[in-house]
């Protein structure tokens, strides 16, 4: 049996950490490891691995009989360069992108990579913003933005109403995917594929470099509309470049990712794809989700294929822990040759860390590294990297190589800004969002908050310490840390609460709105799978639970600002309309509290439905 190295030490360098103070109370931190040279492009990276492994496999998705289909480097290539000439013979170019506003597949990315090929921005956009919308209303401000030249859709007939909804918008050429009929007045894929490239091709990938716009990815923020951010090539380039300065272990072993992160969000877009596409690694594309009825399909891919490193959201590792529990074939399938256990994009729970290092052990008889890092869409995303074990969950690690901190007192807390070649030039089209992003020393201003794990030792590496602007203060003048209270009341309320959003604003009590975890729910009260959610929420066992979480939390906290004295179980599914989750299921906290001021005027008027410990 081959030797499955998971030793820290040895699958990633050394932390370390360079701290400098300035007079004026911030911190300047980055790593003494200097950012070696990096590509010039994306591109350059397929033409690497086809020429080097041409026959290994590159993006497999599961075909209609269930088997694992796709291309391999060499395959991807001879398309990318096909679609590529389409595309410029249609006239696309920065000035019109290409959208594509379908889920995660094979024709997806290589429409991706061979738009980035050749110069062409490419536009993922959020499907939820077509499919679950009932508006189009973030739809509609994405293309009044950026017109596109071409639009992809997997199965126009499932876009058809988006679609319709945006016509008179642009007058870009529709492509229709392979997964549905071909409307009039569109182009199948197909077509598209067997266009034969020419020295055009050729001219236009020797022209991009490293400050040709590669993607606009769009993100809402705290305001719900959306925003566009330039994604450059070398920020997607210096950005690997940097994460395998710290994660060495991608040298030694192309990684295997079993994985459903859209392709739209930069987690999935740029860490978890380009990581497979830098180091010539296989990525098999998970249709699953952590979502009810979804996540079964993601098990059965993790029952087949072993994954070298594991990439997800804590959502999906609290689903992930109950499945690997009670289920032997797919624990021991799913830790056989994993080397890495990765979390992003919200804090892991400590229960969550506890049990996922307890399985492994129990699997392998050995430790598998859990770990983090941080970043955002305007960063590509990785600036910090935990590439260390460390001892605790939220920890996410030190500056990466080429990324410089600036940690600047406020309110309390440690508020953080980026420098460096992975950061954006700014948004698309939005001059004076650019201009307010940036401090006068041309930091990017991320809106985050981050702690020292030891203050004395900084290669130690940083905590998460919330949003700056989601801390508020109770009416006695005390600050409450929304994030770390939010991550210590989703252990505590576990099984029942899926996602809590802090209430308490110049009040005198910390209140939590409870976005309800209904299967586990129907579980504990012994109900049908098809239970009305009122009666679910008002069952004796459920609201029982929820009291003695929060008992529990009042046991550990220190005071009015680290316990929540009442809860209240929302019915209603956070709105995607109204800016009130994201596609990896992170709530907004202040899109909740905003659109629910209702219920947060119930949550402390009291009444039937309001939880008390």
């Amino acid at each position: 049996m081959t030797h499955i190295e998971r030793d820290p030490a040895k699958l990633f360098a050394r932390p370390a950490a360079e701290l400098t103070r300035r007079a004026d109370g911030s911190m300047l931190l980055r790593s003494p490891e200097p950012l070696q040279p990096y590509s010039r492009c994306v591109g350059d990276w397929l033409s690497e691995w086809a020429a080097a492994a041409p026959e290994r496999p590159f993006l497999l998705e599961r075909g209609a009989g269930g088997q694992w289909q796709g291309v391999t480097y060499a395959e991807a290539l001879r398309e990318v360069r096909a679609l590529g000439a389409w595309l410029l013979q249609q006239g696309l170019s920065v000035e019109r992108p290409l959208a594509i506003l379908s889920d995660n597949s094979v024709e997806h990315g290589l429409l991706a990579l061979a738009a980035m090929h050749v110069g062409v921005t490419v536009m993922p956009v959020s499907p939820a913003y077509s499919l679950l919308s009932r508006d189009f209303g973030k739809l509609k401000v994405i293309f009044e933005l950026a017109p596109p030249g071409a639009i992809y859709v997997a199965d126009a007939a499932r876009f058809a109403p988006a679609l319709a909804a945006v016509s008179g918008l642009h007058r870009g050429t529709i492509i229709a995917g392979s997964a549905g009929p071909v409307p009039a007045g569109a182009r199948a894929f197909a077509e598209l594929r067997a266009t034969s490239p020419g020295v055009e091709v050729d001219r236009a990938f020797a022209a991009v470099g490293p400050d040709t716009i590669a993607k606009v990815l769009f993100t809402s923020g705290s305001t719900g509309v959306p925003k566009g951010v330039i994604n450059t090539q070398r920020m997607l380039c210096s950005n690997q470049q940097a994460n395998r300065q710290v994660w060495p272990l991608l040298l030694a072993q192309p990684p295997v990712l079993v994985d459903w992160l859209p392709w739209n969000h930069t987690f999935g877009g740029n860490f978890c794809f380009n990581s497979v596409l830098r180091n010539g690694g296989t990525l098999y594309i998970d249709e699953g989700r952590p979502a009810p009825g979804l996540f079964e399909k993601s098990l059965a891919n993790l029952r087949e294929v072993a994954p070298t490193a594991f990439f997800n959201v804590p959502r999906a590792y609290d689903m992930l822990v109950t499945a690997l529990r009670a289920d032997a074939e797919l624990r021991r399938n799913f830790f056989s040759r994993l080397q890495m256990i990765f979390y992003a994009a919200a804090a892991l729970p400590q229960h969550l860390w506890d049990a996922l290092i307890e399985l492994a052990q129990q699997t392998v008889g050995e430790h598998v590294v859990l770990i983090s890092s941080w970043g955002a869409t305007e960063t590509a995303p990785l600036v910090t990297s935990c590439h260390f074990q460390a001892d605790q969950a939220g920890v996410i690690g030190n500056a990466a190589p080429g990324c410089e901190l600036k940690l600047v007192p406020v309110s309390g807390k440690l508020e953080v800004r980026v420098r460096g070649p992975n950061v954006t030039p700014g948004y698309f089209r939005r001059p004076e969002l650019t201009a307010e992003a940036f401090d006068d020393e041309g930091y990017y201003r991320i809106g985050d908050a981050v702690r020292f794990v030891d203050p004395n030792r900084p290669e130690r590496g940083l905590l998460f310490d919330g949003r700056v602007a989601e801390d508020f203060k109770l009416s006695t003048g005390t600050w409450v840390n929304v994030g770390g209270l939010r991550v210590k009341g989703l252990a505590a309320l576990a099984p029942v609460a899926q996602d809590i959003v802090v209430t308490g604003h110049d009040r005198d009590e910390i209140g939590f709105l409870v976005f309800p975890n209904l299967p586990e729910c129907r579980r504990l009260a012994g109900l049908a799978a098809d239970a009305a959610v009122d009666q679910v929420l008002s069952h004796p066992a459920v609201r029982a639970a929820a009291a003695n979480g929060l008992r529990a939390l009042a046991r550990e906290g220190t005071g009015s600002s680290t316990c929540a004295a009442r809860a209240l179980l929302m019915a209603e599914l956070p709105s995607i309309d109204a800016g009130e989750i994201t596609d990896k299921g992170y709530i907004n906290q202040g899109a909740v509290l905003g659109r629910r001021a209702d219920l947060v005027q119930q949550l402390y008027a009291g009444g039937p439905n309001v939880i008390l410990p």
